[in-house]
């Protein structure tokens, strides 16, 4: 009985290779290539690479006069991204009567910092990094891709502690399991190859599955988070429909004054996404990232402001969010490595593709070995 748990793992091990496997290997590959999906779709499409703006501010009211003017049967809210180079104006309409009933397939607009030019349109999923990033995050299966993503994540996780259970050396045999050995036996040198990637892959091919999982399962990971001290009620945000609905009466202030009121009230704020509200009504809402929170480009705190007077009517502060809240704010900067800025991101690419390594060499060592038998 005394190895019976290591046989045990070896099996377990093989097994789900043989099937986990081929899944992670996808996911793996599709995921190192994402990884500057924003930098890589732009240098896909020429008609994005514009000189930078002699100011250093978009025309963002011009920008949302040309977006309605341009698009006007989409008299919902507009998404602006505020990007760190503000060379362009990337907006999102996520609802578009074209693409109803999809997961998620908004309309892609991008537009010249003057905001006046309108320079491509597209919809999620119909280039080629968009459909990349739907492989990856819900294998092009929408809702029900995602979910089973999160269980088949769980499942990798066995398979990497399984891998290391099978390995885990015998008392005193440290040294000998560490060191890559000079062998003639094809079967033995494979074994090498697999284990020494393997181990130098594991923790963050651990980290970066964990992350996956706990993003494709938000419901199942709130509860494990509830467990955590130091938890806080979640205020929300206020819906458009509370917001004061008499545009014909009171004048719109524009969204620079909006802009111009956060930061002077919130100085530290910094700005990622811009939400237009809807004609029919509701607020100008920020995105923003504050001080300690690590995702620049998908904070986690909000501002909303009144559309007629400017003020601040909501502060959605991740700080004052809870233990909980603090760790899902980690999930999406760590898995796409946007914390670590571009090294991190580089190291991500290769632990990407690792798995596609490490089943080649698994496949070619099991085909080995039953060649023999």
């Amino acid at each position: 009985m005394k190895g019976s748990w290591r046989l045990l793992s070896r099996r377990l091990h093989l097994w789900l290779g043989l099937s986990v496997g081929m899944i992670l290997v996808l996911i793996s590959l599709s995921g190192a290539a994402i990884v500057f999906y924003v930098e890589l779709d732009q240098w896909l499409h020429p008609e994005l690479q514009v000189p930078m703006p002699q100011s250093g501010e978009p025309d963002w009211d011009q920008a949302v006069r040309t977006l309605r003017a341009s698009y006007p049967d989409k008299t919902g809210p507009w998404r602006l991204e505020v990007t760190p180079e503000l060379q362009l104006i990337p907006a999102r309409y996520n609802q578009p009567q074209e693409t109803k009933g999809q997961h998620f397939a908004p309309l892609l607009v991008w537009l010249s910092a003057d905001g006046r030019q309108v320079l491509r349109q597209d919809y999620w999923g119909q280039s080629l990094l968009t459909w990349l990033y739907n492989l990856h995050y819900k294998l092009l299966l929408g809702a029900t891709g995602t979910l089973l993503l999160g269980y088949l994540g769980i499942a990798t996780l066995v398979l990497l502690i399984s891998g290391l259970l099978a390995w885990w050396p015998r008392r005193g045999q440290w040294r000998k399991s560490l060191v890559f050995k000079a062998r003639s036996n094809k079967v033995g040198l494979l074994y090498d190859w697999h284990k020494t990637i393997g181990l130098c892959c594991l923790l963050p091919l651990m980290l970066l599955t964990a992350t996956g999982v706990m993003l494709a399962l938000p419901g199942p990971t709130q509860t494990l988070l509830q467990v955590l001290p130091g938890q806080k009620p979640n205020p929300g945000l206020l819906s458009w429909q509370t917001a004061a609905t008499d545009a014909v009466i009171t004048p719109v202030i524009p969204l620079s004054e909006a802009i111009k009121k956060i930061r002077h009230e919130v100085p530290q704020a910094i700005l990622a996404w811009i939400e237009v509200p809807a004609q029919s009504g509701g607020y100008y809402q920020f995105r923003v990232q504050l001080p300690g929170d690590p995702s620049r480009r998908f904070p986690h705190s909000y501002i909303q402001v009144d559309r007629h007077s400017g003020a601040l009517v909501r502060i959605q502060d991740i700080r004052e969010r809870g233990s909980s809240e603090t760790v899902k704010n980690w999930l999406h900067p760590l898995h796409d490595g946007s914390v670590g800025g571009i090294w991190l991101r580089v190291v991500w690419i290769f632990i990407g593709v690792s798995p596609f390594l490490l089943m080649f060499l698994g496949l070619w060592r099991y085909y080995e070995r039953i060649q023999r038998v």
